[in-house]
Parts: C-alpha cells; structure tokens; sequence
C-alpha cells in the first residue's frame, strides 16, 4: 500500500446538513478532518463555505445555537454545547433554526 492509498484511510468526520444549509454548502454531506469541538466546526463550516452558517447557528452572535445540531444523534444542548468534543469517527447533524409560526397569537 502506497502513502496515496494509506491517506485514504484516514477516518473522516462525517457532516450533514438539512433545508437551508444544503443550499449554502451546495452539498447534503461532507467529510471533515482535525477539528476539536462543535464550536471549531462551526468556525470551520463558516471559513469554507459561508459566514451565513455561523450567523444563522449562534443566536444573535451569542454562544446560544439557534438550530439544532446533533452529534451521533445526541443533541449538543445535553452534552457540553459549542465544547462538545468531536471525533473523526462521528456524524454530526446540522439543522438550521426553524421559522415560521406566529408571535402575536
């Protein structure tokens, strides 16, 4: 086995993404290497593809998520939030903020 074919080996986080954010990405699904921790995914995701991503995750530029984001079908909110650790092993879910609705009912 050649280097080439060893690099490929290497376990890859798995990122997916729902309604509005398949737009931004431009994909359903990436693969993603060597970040620590939810909040550096997002850092990352906002770096690569859009600004719009963070915008639209942290809750008035806040350390709140506004949207959901799931790691191996945990949500984030019960574990430790923008620390929760990240393996490359993982599937993160990523859900934008729902809209919609009526605030003066």
């Amino acid at each position: 086995m050649n280097n080439h074919e060893k690099l490929n080996l290497v376990c890859r986080m798995k990122v997916k993404f729902y309604a509005t954010f398949r737009e931004i990405v431009g994909k359903k699904e990436i693969e993603v290497h060597g970040v620590k921790n939810v909040g550096e995914l997002i850092d990352y995701l906002s770096e690569k593809y859009s600004p719009q991503i963070k915008k639209e995750l942290l809750e008035r530029g806040r350390k709140e998520i506004d949207g959901m984001i799931l790691v191996n079908g945990h949500n984030i909110l019960h574990l430790n939030g923008l620390e929760t650790e990240l393996r490359d092993e993982d599937v993160v879910h990523i859900f934008p903020p729902a809209g919609g609705g009526n605030a003066g009912c």
